[in-house]
């Protein structure tokens, strides 16, 4: 049974001891002396509180989690020692009195915004910085067991929702409508209310419903299927187009469980599933089943992504697969935990092996032009021999 509000467990402290440990290694490899974490979930990584401050991590001292606002909270949240501080002027002089920032600093500077940068080292006084945000992903991609026990009931809010799905589906229904419907069910369970992304303008929506050509229709957001929203000014999500029979229904939802997210899509058809479907739903559903077979830990996730490529032009479907045009995406897996778009990424290009801990979503899906998308995503976590779901229940096309 999902926990309820206010009884989520917290970070455990051998947890946040071992993952800045781990950070400092990689720190050390890469000639960092300082990192300076910013980021909300950085922040909460590494300290189990997202309250307003600054993290510091040196090579050879304790951490520092600097809180500006929010303190009582932050004490309640994370066991580690807290510096309360008034502004970031405080912070600059606290480390400079401990001689900290005369090395190289680290800075994540995937998302530090310019204006920000320019202020912390104005107020700072550092020389010598560089990105940490690589090292920082590094130590987040493999998942503690912890952390994959929020993960497990972060998933069962997807197979809760999923088969209250069928109840939501029928024909004339609009997309909009059963998400509504299935939005409200998940956040009655406790779920977090919204998706983290890493990355500017990097957005998503907690669920999306596709019900025919509304699935064809690319849009800035980096997915295979994103659906066309209901205003320009949020170009993504479910419309107000109705279930059609025999035209497959797509719902890729994300659950959020005490900040982690899972991330998976169930298609769905009123009645018979319309011929120019059937052959990529049948592809999508054999690629699983392959990653299945004969992945896991040791795995290059390039292997992965050539082998159901190889599937999907041996159906004669490569056109459509994982998108269509200038909509097609050039991955068919992500990495999940707090963040939507973690390591590993599964793509062609990228050399990763998987470890023993990863999570990712694994996604084979075709984009018909005009007429709409069928597909599936399943949740795997990467166990000692071989892949394990995060769900339960069958990912099969559900027939109404």
């Amino acid at each position: 049974m999902l926990k309820q509000v206010g009884y989520f467990d917290p970070v455990p402290k051998e947890d946040l001891i071992g993952r800045i440990d781990r950070l400092r290694q990689l720190m050390a490899d890469s000639g960092f002396d300082l990192a300076l974490l910013l980021q909300n979930v950085d922040r909460f990584y590494f300290t189990g509180t997202m309250q307003k401050g600054v993290v510091a991590v040196p090579l050879d001292q304790d951490p520092l989690v600097f809180v500006e606002k929010g303190t009582d909270r932050a004490a309640m949240e994370t066991p580690l020692n807290l510096t309360p501080v008034k502004n970031d002027r405080e912070i600059g002089d606290i480390l400079r009195g401990r001689r900290l920032l005369a090395g190289k600093v680290g800075l994540e500077l995937d998302v530090l915004p310019v204006a920000v940068f320019e202020r912390m080292k104005r107020v700072f006084d550092f020389e010598r910085c560089g990105d940490v945000s690589e090292q920082v992903r590094e130590v987040r991609a493999v998942k503690s067991r912890f952390e994959l026990d929020q993960i497990v009931m972060s998933g069962r809010m997807l197979t809760s929702v999923f088969s209250l799905a069928r109840d939501e589906v029928r024909e004339g229904r609009t997309e909009l409508g059963i998400e509504a419907a299935l939005t409200a069910a998940g956040r009655e369970m406790g779920h977090q209310g919204f998706l983290r992304m890493r990355g500017m303008n990097q957005e998503m929506m907690t669920m999306t419903v596709q019900a025919g050509f509304t699935g064809a229709i690319p849009t800035l957001l980096d997915a295979p299927i994103t659906g066309t929203g209901v205003t320009p000014a949020v170009p993504q999500g479910s419309s107000f187009k109705k279930v059609e029979r025999g035209v497959p229904v797509t719902i890729d939802y994300g659950g959020g469980y005490n900040g982690y997210i899972t991330d998976e899509t169930r298609s769905f058809v009123v009645g018979d599933l319309a011929e120019p479907f059937r052959k990529p739903y049948e592809t999508a559903r054999s690629i699983i089943e392959d990653v299945l077979s004969f992945a896991g830990p040791g795995t290059d996730c390039r292997d992965i992504f050539h082998r159901a490529e190889g599937m999907a032009r041996k159906a004669g479907l490569s056109d459509l697969f994982m998108g269509h045009g200038e909509g097609k995406v050039a991955f068919i897996g992500h990495g999940l935990g707090l963040e939507i778009n973690e390591l590993p990424v599964l793509t062609p290009r990228h050399e990763r092996i998987l470890k023993e801990g990863m999570v990712f979503a694994f996604e084979p899906k075709f984009v018909l032009p005009d007429l709409g998308a069928v597909g599936m995503e399943i949740d795997l976590i990467v166990g000692s021999e071989r892949l394990e779901r995060v769900t339960t229940g069958p990912f099969d096309l559900v027939c109404l």
